[in-house]
């Protein structure tokens, strides 16, 4: 026999909220008539029942969290769960290799740069192993996105809600911002655990994702050697490239110790100014079908959420950009020094900066998600002034420039290499055709003046 239809209003004392959460549970476990599998598909799970299983369970555990934030657990979770869907893992024989590489870096480097080595010992890293050291970065750089879009969901909720559910939103305010909450830490996590599967080191995204002092350098020695699979290079080569640029990088981010903080900082600053545009949001609650949630992921990774960026954006933007153009053009710079031994270091170089243009999925995703390209697009001409420097005052000279802030070259540098010698030699940067016309106009001493009609 059919279950009768239970009627809200013959329970005294019913709690409106309770109603609210039990109908978004018969939503999630498919008593509205949607396929589990389709609501994996809307938070971008693959067709895998066993991660199916996961979500639906992680969303109901959101209807009944007590809390009012994001639960980044989730995220990590999810991210550690794809990236360790691979069997492929690395040789003993191949973990090796990549330790004697970075021991031969290690000794390069010494020759390429006055900055000291490391600490700690640089780590090998499986993708998982790469997702739980990073997660906590990731996270900080999301967060102010994720509680701007959790808060504009329940600003939907309460404006778009029929007067007669007005007495229960304020717990269900709470539940759609948790389910919120929860759906973007889960494409976050989707987000990073694809990233595990194509990044070759801690710092190959530019940004500083390892604490920096517990461990200051890591290689993924599986995507390593995936990376190296596709060029006509020996390995050998590819793996000591990769492992000088990768200490290279930790080596500046230990020796300018306010460097991450002001990066990080840059980043977080630039994301709490973004402003959720709810649009989209009320047309997604309008016209919502529950056959077809693939809007709700559709509506968090297009980007459609994150209008335009302002002048004050634009210009932090700009900044940031900067300071990412100043760091991969100094690694650049110090790596290709150091790797003047190997045959194909320039058949590398170019192939690293191809791949960091170009991105890949999950870094366009995390585009879409949090309104910020990772992408230093003054890189060339940022790598060209640090070589102008190191050829003018040598390496100690080069290196000195990161101990404070105020003394890191600017854009103007980055566009005027020759002024920035002039500065660091006490010498006279050349002139162009209108600065030599202005300074004989200045030198001129006849006193006299053209005459005037």
């Amino acid at each position: 026999m059919a279950d009768e239809p239970r009627d809200p209003s013959s329970d005294a004392g019913g709690d409106p909220g309770e109603e609210f959460r039990d109908m978004l549970r018969d939503f999630l476990s498919g008593g509205s008539g949607l396929d589990p599998q389709q609501l994996a598909n809307a938070a971008g799970l693959p067709a895998d029942p066993q991660l199916v299983q996961r979500l639906i369970g992680q969303l109901q555990q959101a209807l009944q969290h007590a809390g009012d934030g994001i639960n980044w657990t989730l995220a990590h979770d999810q991210a550690t769960a794809l990236a360790s869907r691979s069997a492929v893992t690395s040789t003993p024989a191949e973990v090796a290799a990549l330790e004697q590489a970075l021991h031969v870096a290690e000794l390069w480097l010494d020759e390429a740069t006055d900055i000291t080595g490391l600490s700690t010992a640089p780590a090998l890293l499986t993708r998982a192993g790469w997702t739980e050291a990073t997660m906590p970065v990731w996270t900080q750089l999301a967060e102010p996105v994720a509680t701007s879009i959790a808060s504009a969901l329940t600003r939907v909720l309460e404006e778009q809600a029929p007067a007669e559910l007005t007495s229960m939103l304020g717990d269900a305010g709470r539940v759609m911002r948790n389910v919120g909450g929860t759906l973007f830490a889960m494409q976050l996590g989707q987000v990073v655990g694809q990233l595990a599967q194509d990044v070759v080191s801690g710092g190959d995204v530019g940004i500083p994702l390892l604490d920096g002092e517990t461990r200051q350098a890591a290689l993924v020695p599986q995507n390593v050697d995936a990376f190296a699979s596709g060029l006509e290079i020996p390995i050998e080569e590819v793996r000591l490239y990769l492992a000088v640029r990768e200490l290279a990088h930790a080596r500046l981010f230990r020796h300018a110790k306010w460097l991450r903080l002001h990066l990080l900082t840059q980043v977080t600053d630039y994301a709490r100014g973004i402003r959720i545009d709810t649009a989209p949001l009320e047309d997604l609650a309008e016209g919502f079908d529950p056959q077809n949630p693939e809007s709700l992921r559709e509506a968090l990774t297009s980007g459609k959420l994150i209008p335009p960026k302002t002048d004050e954006q634009l210009a932090a933007l700009q900044r940031l950009e900067t300071m990412l153009a100043l760091v991969e053009g100094w690694v650049d710079v110090v790596t290709a020094e150091a790797t003047t031994r190997l045959p194909k270091a320039q058949a590398i170089a170019e192939t690293v900066t191809r791949r960091r243009a170009t991105g890949g999925p999950a870094e366009q995703a995390f585009a879409s998600l949090v309104g910020l390209e990772l992408r230093p697009r003054r890189l060339r001409e940022a790598a060209a002034m640090w070589r102008a420097v190191s050829d003018a005052v040598g390496a100690a000279g080069r290196d000195a420039l990161w101990a404070h802030p105020d003394i890191l070259p600017t854009d103007a540098d980055i566009d005027d290499p020759a002024a920035l010698v002039a500065r660091l030699t006490g010498g006279t940067p050349p002139q162009d055709d209108i600065d030599r016309a202005l300074q004989e106009l200045l030198d001129d001493t006849t006193g006299e003046r053209p005459h005037e009609d």
